[in-house]
């Protein structure tokens, strides 16, 4: 009996539940689509189609990739986030939709330039730059491999002009001021990342995920610099872990920096604290 889409969407969807994958009808449709070559939105129209053979065998080979845990993004070669799409590689952090919350944030003000630290795929960065029509950046990572990643996403989002990729340990090659800066660094303490899904532990860069210790060390090094790349007044935005708000609080305020909010997510857990530069006198 030849395959259609509906079946082999149907099996799929029963394999990757047994395999205890936690959205399997959106990744099977995920799957599906890219074997297809449309956007997942449009595969059910064609649920009553036929699969060749080829087809049939790839989307069997991608949930096998699947069902051993790897990542939806390394099968696709990439993610959506914030409308637009990013290629990602186990060299960088699989962009996350809570993490769109920092950009809604970050865009709920004017800014001219903007420093993303750690920046990784570039998603934040570049989405900022696309959205908001004339600013420029600066994204620093220490990871070559990861600014190579963030390279061909500048590359595909025509961003080449507005946007400046450098190899940098948090400020260390940084130059200049910002209006804005940015970071989504790692912050899940040594003790969490043992525990983390196999999917996120065996597949994602450890060193984007966890810096070690209690997992605040990267909120201790942006905050104790912020002030000296801020423009008077600038903004500073990052992303933290769900019960890490109060911390990360209470490491802006020590530093200096005024006007420290803590921000939910789309799920109402503590996802962005920002905070401002001290006024010029």
């Amino acid at each position: 009996m030849t395959d259609t889409v509906q079946r082999a969407l149907t099996q799929g969807r029963a394999l990757l539940v047994e395999a205890g994958i936690p959205t399997p009808d959106l990744d099977a449709r995920w799957l599906m689509a890219a074997i297809l070559g449309m956007p997942p939105d449009r595969v059910i129209l064609h649920l009553p189609d036929p699969l060749d053979d080829a087809q049939a065998f790839a989307f069997r080979n991608a949930l096998l990739a699947r069902v051993e845990g790897r990542p939806l993004s390394h099968i696709l070669g990439g993610r959506w986030f914030y409308g637009r799409w990013f290629r990602v590689t186990a060299d960088v952090l699989d962009p996350r939709p809570d993490t769109e919350t920092l950009v809604d944030l970050a865009l709920s003000a004017p800014f001219e330039r903007v420093l993303d630290l750690g920046t990784g795929s570039g998603c934040i960065l570049l989405s900022l730059l696309a959205e908001s029509g004339t600013s420029t950046g600066l994204g620093v990572d220490v990871s070559d491999a990861a600014l190579e990643v963030a390279s061909e996403n500048q590359i595909a989002l025509d961003l080449q002009a507005r946007a400046e990729l450098i190899q940098s340990d948090w400020y260390s090659a940084v130059e200049g001021r910002f209006d804005l800066i940015v970071s989504n660094p790692p912050y899940i303490s040594e003790a969490a990342y043992a525990d983390l899904d196999r999917g996120v532990r065996d597949y994602e860069p450890r060193l984007a995920l966890t810096p070690g210790g209690d997992g605040l060390a990267p909120y201790r090094v942006i905050a104790a610099d912020a002030a000296r790349f801020l423009t008077p007044s600038g903004r500073l935005l990052v992303e933290i872990g769900f019960d890490q708000g109060q911390a990360v609080a209470a490491i802006f305020a020590a530093s200096g920096l005024e006007d420290v909010r803590v921000h939910p997510d789309i799920n109402n857990k503590d996802r962005v604290v920002s905070a401002s530069a001290p006024a010029a006198n």
